[in-house]
């Protein structure tokens, strides 16, 4: 790409495209890089550069980039049938649910289609309130039960859901009925900190809530099995299987929102395996395509599913509709992705090299690293200003050490924006298909960012 089509780009960005998160002003100065190529792992910038993309755009593009076998799929499938809305149906939206039925924990077989995480999230709320109802007449199962640290997406309720202050502040008021508990957070526990091990007290929160809100009240929980974006926590063994329990006693839904764990994330095909647990209703996007092209879905149980169907009552179907949920296109890049990752069995390859990745950083010697942790190729590494206070280290920072591992040729994310002085955590969550070779140039990269940090 030429120096003049480069720059002309970049004058119509700046002119032109409205970033999320990212201050406008000065932005000249310090422009954004134009992204022009990927392949595999990488991502090459219109001068040429190349950089190791360590989080997969946005811990999406599981199969890698440049799968020409997606882009065939979706050119076939736009000379067909470019698009219809499943007001009826066609053959790649149903191709898919059934595929999707087939690789989730037996009885998930019920599946909505959406566009993206946030809208699978938004989607689910509404299941489990419209739930509440039917199956629970003359009670208002409306609440919600969250937790601190956590994301799950950016429409109204999806975003109050979010456990992340700096998030919402400034939409609020947000939604009515969501509440929140502590996340499970070895390295800052509150409840576990003086006992010699983990009690799974936090998990024990959402009965505690349940019970004091009233349990009439209370339609659902939704927790990542490894909160992501907010800063890589992920659940400490027996904690989904205690909260399975708390929702069956209850008889509360529990949401699984997947939408970064799902796909072979963690080193498994979904993340839900690693506990044995099987929610009532799933989130699932991001991973479904890599990222090819937008779509999401959200699955739900037959229990779940039966509740909205009634011989007498129109109103008990699910009263949602969406125009490009389930696009043709899109359904037909889902299909030839997973066909991609379960070939290739890249859960398996996430386990591996996510394992060895994990030893290797935490064999790094920093006075910055605080704490290690992760799951798969899903990790997190927070960092401090002081071991023994375990103080986080400033945003400035942080902000310099990304810098300097991308200078180094390597991508990687921050939780930023999340919780006031707890934006302190890298995030690598790279491509499943990376090697030994490429995680060793991750370790290399962070080594030299923090090799940089000042005092």
């Amino acid at each position: 790409m030429s120096k003049t089509t480069t720059s002309t780009n970049l004058e119509l960005d700046l002119e032109h495209i409205w970033h999320g998160n990212l201050q406008h002003r000065g932005l000249a100065e310090k422009p954004p890089l134009e992204i022009v190529r990927g392949e595999g792992c990488y991502v090459y910038d219109a001068d040429g550069r190349r950089y190791l993309d360590a989080m997969a755009g946005l811990f999406c593009v599981n199969v890698g980039y440049g799968r020409q076998e997606i882009a065939a799929a979706v050119a076939e499938q736009m000379g067909q049938l470019a698009y219809y809305p499943l007001t009826h149906t066609h053959r790649p939206a149903a191709q898919l649910a059934g595929r999707l039925a087939g690789l989730l924990p037996v009885g998930l077989g019920h599946v909505f289609f959406s566009n993206s995480g946030s809208e699978a999230v938004e989607t689910a709320f509404k299941m489990a309130r419209q739930y509440g109802r039917q199956a629970h007449p003359g009670q208002n199962r409306y609440k919600i039960i969250a937790r601190h640290r956590a994301y799950h997406g950016f429409t109204l309720g999806a975003m109050t859901a979010t456990g992340q202050i700096l998030r919402k502040q400034a939409f609020e008021p947000l939604a009515p009925g969501f509440l929140h508990v502590p996340p499970p957070d070895p390295y800052r526990c509150l409840f576990c900190r003086r006992e010699p091990g983990c009690t799974l007290a936090c998990a024990d929160e959402f009965d505690r809530v349940i019970r004091m809100e009233g349990l009439e009240t209370v339609a659902a929980v939704i927790v990542e099995p490894v909160i992501g974006g907010g800063g890589i926590f992920p659940a400490p063994e027996g904690y989904l299987e205690r909260l399975r329990e708390i929702c069956d006693r209850y008889d509360v839904l529990l949401i699984l929102d997947e939408v970064i764990t799902g796909f072979g994330r963690t080193g498994r095909l979904f993340g839900c395996e690693h506990a044995g647990v099987r929610p009532d209703i799933m989130t699932l996007a991001k991973g479904i395509t890599s990222a090819y092209l937008p779509l999401a879905a959200t699955v739900a149980t037959d229990r779940v599913f039966k509740a909205f169907q009634s011989e007498t009552d129109d109103r008990a179907k699910f009263i949602q509709v969406t125009t490009f949920g389930g696009h043709p296109s899109s359904c037909a890049a889902a299909l030839a992705n997973l066909e991609i990752l379960t070939r290739e069995r890249l859960w398996e390859n996430s386990a591996r090299v996510g394992a060895y990745l994990l030893e290797r950083l935490r064999a790094l010697e920093s006075p910055w690293i605080g704490d290690i942790r992760g799951r798969g190729l899903l990790i997190g590494i927070e960092l401090v200003a002081d071991r023994e206070s375990r103080t986080p280290l400033a945003e400035a920072q942080m902000v310099r050490i990304q810098r300097a591992i991308r200078d180094a040729g390597v991508m990687i994310g921050r939780n930023n924006d999340t919780v006031p002085g707890l934006c302190n955590v890298l995030i690598l969550s790279p491509p499943l298909i990376l090697s030994h070779e490429q995680a060793d140039l991750i370790v290399g990269a962070i080594e030299i960012g923090l090799a940089g940090v000042a005092g």
